[in-house]
């Protein structure tokens, strides 16, 4: 019974820490780069072309933004709330490596 009690507890610390905009402006990131990474590859498909276009800029600056969003985060969080935080940041990195995965899998 107190197991369920602790892990109810931290489920909920959780739930309000993804709230804040810290936790979930990296994972929204990722995910828009991720839909425009898989648009893109499906309009022009996955060749590499010759001169860097928009979507590279913008995956070139989402990238350095993640980085130091993510960062932030860690900062912030992870000597307040420990555990919770740790769940949060890995949500963030495996979002963030979910965006990137198609560039490098297609080496683009």
């Amino acid at each position: 019974m107190p197991r369920d009690l602790i892990a109810r507890a931290d489920k909920e610390l959780v739930n309000q820490m993804i709230r804040r905009p810290l936790a979930w402006v990296p994972v929204a990131m990722s995910l828009a780069i991720l839909a425009m990474v898989l648009t893109t590859i499906g309009i022009s498909g996955a060749v590499r072309q010759e001169d860097e276009g928009t979507q590279a800029h913008i995956f070139q600056i989402w990238l350095v933004l993640e980085v130091v969003l993510v960062a932030g985060f860690a900062v912030a969080w992870v000597p307040r709330r420990p555990k919770q935080a740790l769940v949060v940041l890995a949500i963030q990195i495996l979002c963030a490596l979910a965006a990137c995965a198609p560039v490098f899998y297609f080496r683009l």
